[in-house]
């Protein structure tokens, strides 16, 4: 598992082998290598800084001993090779023990070098850089299912690469408008179809998305599929368009479904029915009659991700107050639960919170106006075979699984 901070840094955990002795140890995870992925730089030619921060990382599908991930900030999207070393040569015929260089005048015969072990090593290498393709900041990353190309997107832009190839791009998505003043929406997100190399969706900050096929044309501006909910007119408000803004899209493990986020909803939809989500869950309704105070203190501008568990029957999303929620699609439960420091003691059991939205508070209660916007949970995974969920809470990561017997 792979996690990425706001100086650039990039820290991948392993995750513990469990033994007949300790099979509790089975959701435990331990710092495997450490590295700076991106460093702060300036355009000179817009007299911008760009920050460090880390926006996305993806990992591409394990060939061979060697891990590869991308991770990408505004500008720059990076492919980092993980791979470890416990053996290193010795017995240069050129150079002696210290790394020196020997005369070879001196030098009178020739010796095979041997590789000896040695302590074990993890090394992170950067084997591609793809820069200078976004004019506007990256919000997403998704590698292709035929595992040689993958899109990088911005505010108006959707890029093809190679992973082999650095210095050119194909850009198949291009909203921008001729004059600027006639641009009404942005793309907030991208990612391939798990199956399908040849299709991938987008969605934009007017709550719709875009399903594309990539044979169908060079420039995939025409979209094959359009999914859009249609608003309800009595709910218009000053602030419906920008809680329609989709901040995270996610293609089920099956293909057959696709997941979107908007600020107070999480939305599954049938590839094969755009006029209407086929599920639709409501993730902190209670902060509706709150968006006044969430708008002057840039909180509903918040993007906050979804997730899928590996059978695609329950899906994770994150909210304030450090609360993250899950819903069951076959018995359309769903739980809230807490990340914090208070109650995750190892091995402790996460106890539901509920949320009164007035009136009398019961003892286990929040109330809405005790919640804590500050404390939000945007970035959270689950592991594609095993109930084991990660959340990031500012600079905390939690790890939960289920209950071990």
């Amino acid at each position: 598992m792979a996690t990425g901070d706001k100086g650039g840094r990039v820290v991948v955990f392993q995750r513990e082998q469990e033994t007949k002795s300790q099979p509790q140890r089975r959701g435990e995870y331990n710092v495997y290598s450490t590295f700076q992925s991106h460093e702060p730089e300036f355009d000179y030619l817009k007299s911008l800084e760009i920050e460090e921060k880390i926006n996305k990382i993806r990992w591409l599908p394990q060939q061979n001993a060697a891990y590869f991930l991308l991770s990408t900030n505004d500008k720059t999207v990076k492919l980092w090779k993980i791979s470890e070393r416990d053996r290193r040569p010795e017995g240069y015929n050129l150079k002696d023990e210290d790394g020196r260089i020997r005369d070879p005048s001196t030098i009178t015969s020739l010796r095979v070098p041997v590789l000896q072990p040695t302590d074990l090593m993890v090394e992170a290498t950067a084997r591609r850089v793809y820069s200078n393709a976004h004019t506007y900041h990256i919000n997403s990353i998704s590698v292709n299912s035929d595992l040689q190309t993958y899109i990088s997107t911005d505010d108006l832009r959707v890029n093809l690469w190679n992973l082999e190839i650095t210095d050119q791009s194909f850009n198949i998505v291009d909203i921008k408008p001729s004059n600027m003043e006639d641009l009404t929406e942005v793309i907030t997100a991208a990612e391939f179809h798990p199956q399908q190399c040849n299709t991938f969706a987008y969605s934009s900050s007017r709550g719709s998305i875009r399903l594309c096929d990539m044979r169908k044309q060079a420039l995939c501006d025409t979209h094959c599929k359009f999914f859009e909910e249609p608003e309800d007119p009595s709910t218009r408000s000053f602030f419906s368009e920008i809680i329609s803004s989709i901040s995270d899209i996610k293609f089920s493990h099956s293909g057959r479904f696709l997941m979107t986020r908007d600020y107070l909803t999480v939305k599954v939809w049938d590839l094969n029915m755009e006029n209407k989500p086929l599920e639709t869950y409501q993730v902190h309704d209670y902060l509706r009659g709150k968006l006044c105070s969430l708008y002057e203190n840039d909180c509903i501008f918040d993007k906050f991700e979804c997730v899928w568990n590996g059978s695609d029957s329950v899906i994770m999303t994150g909210s304030y107050n450090n609360f993250f929620r899950m819903f069951d699609r076959n018995t359309k439960r769903d739980v809230t639960l807490e990340a914090s420091r208070e109650n995750s003691k190892p091995r402790a059991i996460l106890k539901p919170r509920k949320v009164c939205m007035g009136g009398k508070r019961r003892k286990d209660e929040v109330t809405v106006d005790s919640l804590d916007f500050s404390k939000k949970i945007l970035h959270s995974t689950w592991h594609p075979q095993d109930n084991i969920i990660a959340v990031a809470a500012s600079n905390n990561l939690y790890i939960f699984q289920d209950k071990v017997a």
